[in-house]
């Protein structure tokens, strides 16, 4: 475990995720926000941990934390991550946070990291944000921008689908290329699992991905990261960078991108540690 702080900018564009705007859809959540609510004398002095996905996954992906957290007694949500614009995302997920009682351990992967920085600031129930291989934008960066700063191969992995928004406008859906997905989002996960994940991914529009972060919760709360070091979509150098300049408290592991599918005792372990702080 260190601490430590940095700052610097970081702005290389992926050309495959060149100007689009907002769509609107939403999922349901794999545990909804009304099951953290009925809690058993097990959960009633412990936060409520609330999961938020990225790009190219689902809510599922938390499967194996869930019921780690579960079975140690905690109270959990499973956000399906809208994945449509980053304002629109964040403000969802601040919809979610506002309909649960007492405190809040909010947790994001990959772009979900950019959603929670965003949806915390000015939640006054998120009590400690954790990070899992994820984007910690300051203002004004995009997941887009952060993601090949450091040498991330996602650019050539991605399939670009033209979308039109219910407005008329027109967007793009982006998806890993199934035959990449295993090599490039989930290396060390069994090839029969990262083949189904590939199939059900869900896709981030070109506007979530470039949309600037507004001002980052992780400067005010306390704040943890799981740094993956094998990861080709969030590389190490770039994962380590945002944890220092977010003074967070850093963890590390040898993983690939999906790091809640295949170390999900490490995440965990993370999360529980954020949750003992808070009271």
């Amino acid at each position: 475990m260190h601490r430590h702080s940095r700052y610097r900018r970081i702005r290389i564009p992926l050309t495959l995720m060149a100007t689009a705007t907002v769509a609107a859809a939403l999922f349901a959540t794999s545990v909804g926000p009304a099951s953290a609510a009925k809690t058993t004398s097990s959960q009633e002095h412990k936060p409520t941990v609330v999961l938020v996905h990225g790009a190219f996954a689902d809510a599922s992906s938390w499967n194996g934390v869930i019921k780690r957290l579960k079975e140690d007694g905690y109270p959990v949500v499973a956000v399906a991550n809208p994945l449509r614009s980053l304002s629109g995302d964040a403000a969802y997920v601040k919809e979610v946070l506002a309909g649960i009682d007492g405190p809040v351990v909010l947790v994001g992967h990959s772009y979900g990291g950019a959603v929670i920085s965003n949806a915390a600031h000015g939640s006054a129930n998120v009590k400690a944000l954790v990070y899992a291989s994820a984007f910690l934008p300051d203002k004004g960066e995009s997941a887009n921008e952060l993601a090949s700063k450091f040498g991330s191969t996602i650019g050539e992995a991605l399939r670009p689908v033209p979308i039109t928004k219910p407005d008329g406008s027109q967007d793009v859906d982006l998806y890993i290329d199934q035959s990449k997905f295993h090599r490039q989002f989930a290396a060390d996960v069994p090839a029969s699992i990262a083949d189904t994940m590939a199939v059900t991914q869900r896709p981030a529009t070109g506007t979530a991905l470039n949309e600037g972060a507004s001002e980052p919760a992780w400067k005010t709360i306390p704040s943890w990261d799981l740094v993956a070091t094998n990861d080709q979509i969030i590389p190490w150098k770039l994962q380590s960078y945002m944890a220092k300049r977010a003074d967070a408290h850093t963890t590390e592991v040898k993983s690939s991108h999906a790091v809640t599918v295949s170390h999900p005792g490490t995440v965990t372990r993370v999360i529980e540690e954020a949750a003992r702080t808070v009271s």
